[in-house]
C-alpha cells in the first residue's frame, strides 16, 4: 500500500450510489431494506432498470415512500441506453449491479470512470446459458456459490471482492435450491458493498484484491 486512509462511516459523507437492476428483485429489495435499516453507509440516488414495474409493486411503493427516483429504460440489442444511464449517474461515487442482466460496454465503463460492483451466481460446476439454477439442480451439484466483483470490459472477470458458498443435497427441491442461491447473492453483494464503503478493499497485482 502506498497510502493509508481511515474512513468512519458514521462521520464521513456517505457514498452516493446508483443501483441497476432487471426483473429479479431479491438483491435490489435486500439492499433497499439494509439501507433503510442503516446497515449500508450509502445514499441511494436512483434505481435504474430495463424492466418496467407497476405502480403498486413493493419496490415502487418503497422507492416512492423514500423519495428515491426510479428510471425505467427499455433496452434492446441495438440500444442499451447507456448514454441516458450515464446522465442519471453523473453524481454517484460508484454503481451497483443488483442482478442487472445487461452487459455494460467498455465505452460506458471508461466514460463513467468509477467503480462498478456486480453480483452473479457462482454455481459449481459452472452452468452457462438460461436458467443456470435448474441446470445445476438437475446435475445434482453439492455446492453452490455467489461472487461479487468489480466490473471490467472482460465479462465476469473483474477483481473479486467477496465470495460465499453453501452446500446443497438431495433433500433440496428446486425451490429451496433457488432460495439458497438467491440468499447467497444477497449476502455476498451486501458484504462486498460494506467492505468497499469502509475502504477495506485494495487493488492488488493485476486482477486481484486484498480485503481486510
Amino acid at each position: 500500500a502506498t497510502r493509508s486512509v481511515v474512513r468512519v462511516p458514521d462521520l464521513d459523507p456517505k457514498f452516493k450510489i446508483g443501483i441497476l437492476a432487471s426483473k429479479q428483485d431479491h438483491c435490489l429489495v435486500d439492499l433497499l431494506h439494509r439501507w433503510q435499516e442503516g446497515r449500508l453507509p450509502v445514499e441511494i440516488t436512483c434505481v435504474i432498470s430495463n424492466h418496467e414495474r407497476g405502480p403498486n409493486t413493493h419496490v415502487i411503493r418503497f422507492l416512492e415512500r423514500n423519495n428515491i427516483p426510479y428510471h425505467y429504460l427499455n433496452t434492446t440489442k441495438e440500444n442499451k441506453r447507456e448514454g441516458e444511464i450515464l446522465e442519471l449517474v453523473l453524481d454517484t461515487d460508484f454503481l451497483v449491479l443488483a442482478r442487472y442482466m445487461q452487459i455494460l460496454s467498455g465505452n460506458f465503463l471508461r466514460t463513467y470512470g468509477k467503480d462498478v460492483i456486480n453480483i452473479h451466481h457462482g454455481l459449481l460446476p459452472s452452468f452457462k446459458g438460461g436458467n443456470p439454477s435448474k441446470q445445476a439442480f438437475d446435475a445434482g451439484v453439492k455446492l453452490i456459490g455467489a461472487t461479487s466483483h468489480f466490473v471490467t470490459e472482460e465479462l465476469d472477470s473483474g477483481p473479486i471482492i467477496e465470495q460465499m458458498v453453501e452446500r446443497v443435497s438431495h433433500r433440496d427441491n428446486l425451490e429451496s435450491f433457488v432460495q439458497k442461491s438467491e440468499n447467497l447473492e444477497r449476502q455476498c453483494l451486501a458484504k462486498a458493498m460494506r467492505s468497499y464503503c469502509e475502504l477495506r478493499v485494495l487493488p492488488y497485482e493485476e486482477n486481484r484484491t486484498v480485503v481486510f
